[in-house]
């Protein structure tokens, strides 16, 4: 099984978070394990913040350990009505959230979501597998 692994995830292994590096490093460990890694470009996009040049960045992401994947149109276009709900809810963004990207894509792919930031996604994703603390 393939598991898409949410961009807080590799920041925490990255940096070494003092909160988070213990539970991400070894959830992502265990996933690695026994299922493929997917990252798509929002992820990867998120990611780069952390990076001076493309070629670091893709030295921190294994490509033996990271897929990358497009994200599906499907997702974009959910993406696109969850962010309508956000906005329905009073929510104060112009522009879909890149998590709600990240969340269709893993439902559209019908794959769990590797993350810490359960509330979101069970919010606007309440059918999603999450691996999350």
């Amino acid at each position: 099984m393939d598991v898409l692994v949410d961009s807080n995830i590799i920041l925490d292994v990255l940096t070494e978070d003092p909160t988070w590096f213990s539970w991400s490093s070894t959830t992502l460990a265990h996933e690695a394990d026994t299922n493929g890694l997917i990252i798509n470009p929002i992820i990867y996009s998120e990611i780069s913040i952390r990076f001076a040049t493309i070629e670091e960045l893709e030295e921190a992401l294994d490509p033996l350990v990271f897929r990358k994947e497009p994200l599906p149109w499907e997702a974009a276009f959910l993406a696109g009505k969850v962010f309508l709900k956000y906005k329905r809810r009073g929510g104060s963004k112009t522009t879909p959230l890149p998590d709600f990207f990240i969340g269709a894509h893993a439902l559209v792919a019908g794959i769990p979501l590797l993350t810490r930031d359960r509330k979101r996604y069970r919010r606007y994703f309440p059918n999603l597998h999450l691996i999350a603390p």
